[in-house]
């Protein structure tokens, strides 16, 4: 075959499968091994016209892959994960890419009294409860999954139901997951839904570890970060929120302006954290919206940019302080402080705190969240002349 034959295949493949996103075909799915005890578990495959391909798996409802393009139209995966299931359940994973609960994040001590009585849940991060539990947490089972397309989008939900007492937690918990992309951005969208027939604490999330530059790039440090929140919850020495909110002001915890996290991180070197690890309380959403914007994350390097929208009143923003050199996907490793986390949740332990918002599901009602990371490409300020044509940073953007 001639190599302009071979180029003019190209282009019918590539002008094809175009094609099909734009006729909202449903997502694709391929087999990515079996669990320990042999369930067999599939990966599916979202895109968009404009270069994002997302593969989410349905063992934890995972989101394993998200490839973006950089100013350059380059394409690259920037999150962490594995190349199979071995990977995600071997002691090396830290929820890479999964869906967290039946309540993400900590419960102190991994007690709480609902309706007069007292539940024990798992203790997994030194005395309290993390992230759901330790064999049935979310993140853990195998989810049943159900692809659609439309002409604006396509999608895939994932479903599964929690026995009463599973992990210790109350009710039966029926809970869906729906990852969907848009036919033409480069955003993705993450809506969660739960029911039950018992009054039970639901507080859910994705956790997936960000590196704009790619996935196995050294550090994540280098990105700028900013976090549409003028308060905090701060910490106890074992991470659980004291019950106080407090200003950012004048503190390291201030990202309301673009801040390139290296700045301040080091502060937090000999703190309980250990760098960042930290809920910011949003502003609160403006009136008449369903969500607020939450943070948005930039790389000079690559000249990648996110924007997080969310329905949710808290974010977590974990700086990947227990990364520890894993070897993932494609080989790559992944070192201390090579990626981070941006949570949106409800804040930690609010099962145990009155003045928190609640995160108390009760039998007739149903448990909504939605999430969208909203991906584009910038400019740096000092290459701004350089590129005709391309957006430039300007510090009003996520004004």
């Amino acid at each position: 075959m001639s190599l302009k034959v071979s180029k003019y295949a190209a282009s019918i493949a590539a002008l094809l499968m175009l094609s099909a996103i734009a006729n909202g075909q449903k997502p694709e799915s391929e087999p990515f091994g079996k669990t320990k005890d042999g369930t067999a578990v599939e990966v599916y495959t979202l895109k968009s016209s404009k270069g994002l391909v997302a593969k989410i798996m349905t063992r934890g409802a995972t989101l394993t892959e998200l490839h973006l393009p950089d100013k350059d139209g380059t394409i690259a995966d920037c999150i962490l994960g594995w190349d199979d299931v071995a990977g995600y359940e071997s002691e090396d994973n830290q929820y890479f890419g999964c869906t967290t609960g039946r309540v993400c994040n900590r419960i102190a001590k991994g007690k709480f009294t609902l309706d007069g009585k007292e539940y024990t849940l798992a203790i997994n991060n030194d005395l309290n409860h993390l992230h759901g539990g330790v064999e049935k947490s979310l993140d853990k089972v195998v989810w049943t999954a159900k692809t659609w397309g439309g002409e604006k989008a396509s999608g895939v939900t994932f479903t599964y139901k929690s026995p009463d007492g599973e992990e210790g937690y109350p009710g039966n918990l029926t809970v869906s997951v729906t990852y969907s992309v848009p036919r033409d951005k480069n955003n993705l969208s993450i809506s969660y839904k739960a029911t039950t027939d018992q009054a039970t604490p639901v507080n859910l999330t994705n956790h997936a570890y960000f590196n704009l530059s790619g996935a196995g790039s050294k550090t994540v440090l280098n990105h700028a970060l900013l976090v549409n929140a003028e308060s905090y919850t701060p910490n106890d020495e074992t991470l659980i929120p004291t019950g106080k909110i407090e200003s950012v002001e004048g503190t390291d915890l201030d990202f309301r302006k673009f801040t390139r996290i290296a700045k301040r991180v080091k502060n937090f070197d000999e703190k309980p954290e250990i760098g960042y690890d930290h809920n910011f309380v949003l502003k609160p959403k403006p009136e008449g919206k369903k969500m607020v914007f939450a943070a948005a994350l930039r790389d000079a390097k690559s000249g990648r940019q996110m924007r997080i929208m969310t329905s949710e009143p808290g974010i977590q923003f974990y700086s990947g302080n227990f990364l520890k050199g894993q070897v993932g996907k494609d080989g790559k490793t992944y070192a201390h402080r090579s990626a981070l986390c941006l949570e949106t949740q409800h804040f930690p332990d609010s099962i145990n705190h009155e003045n928190f918002p609640t995160t108390v599901l009760k039998p007739g009602e149903e448990f909504t969240s939605q999430s969208v990371y909203q991906f584009s490409t910038f400019v740096p300020r000092k290459n701004a002349g350089k590129a005709k044509g391309k957006k430039s940073e300007s510090k009003n953007d996520e004004k």
